[in-house]
């Protein structure tokens, strides 16, 4: 039976995952590749699992902590036979790329980590950062793992809220 879709052959899968890989901002898991792949009806998640597992046999891709990376090598292959794929592959691929990436950078430039004691409290760490550095990073007490929890959680929600306030507080006009 024919294949439907654009992408036709393994090769032209592991096309795609290099010029998906080389456009992501940061590592991914699989799940996240299956994501950003499932824009072709020529995708299947079997055949996507042995390509990805097959770059990184081939150095084009890393795997560490259940997240890939690409090479330079992969790098190098992607910007080689990125116009092989067809543009409207390409152009859906972009559209996925764009939505997981605003959310990696979000995820990179607004942390909020727990670090439990022995006694059951924690020390929440607030990090917030733009494209230029770190704007702030704190640690606070939290006296259950509970309230340390909903701490970062609410932070994540609206760490601007807290920095502006915080910079309020410490500039007064």
């Amino acid at each position: 039976m024919a294949r439907v879709g654009f992408i036709q052959s393994d090769l032209d899968l592991k096309m795609m995952i290099l010029y998906l890989m080389d456009r992501v901002a940061a590592p991914i898991s699989f799940l996240q590749l299956v994501d950003l792949a499932m824009c072709d009806a020529g995708v299947d998640y079997f055949s996507l699992s042995q390509a990805a597992a097959h770059l990184v046999e081939t150095e084009h891709l890393t795997l560490e902590n259940e997240r890939y990376a690409i090479t330079e090598k992969g790098r190098r292959n992607s910007q080689i036979c990125q116009d092989s794929l067809p543009f409207s592959v390409r152009r859906r691929c972009d559209e996925n790329l764009s939505a997981l990436n605003q959310t990696l950078r979000r995820q990179e430039q607004v942390q909020a980590d727990l670090l439990p004691n022995q006694d059951g409290t924690c020390l929440v760490r607030l990090f917030l950062a733009d494209g230029e550095g770190v704007l702030m990073e704190t640690k606070l007490f939290a006296p259950t793992r509970e309230a340390g929890e909903a701490m970062a959680r609410r932070y994540q929600e609206q760490p601007e809220k807290l920095y502006q306030r915080l910079m309020e507080f410490l500039n007064p006009a």
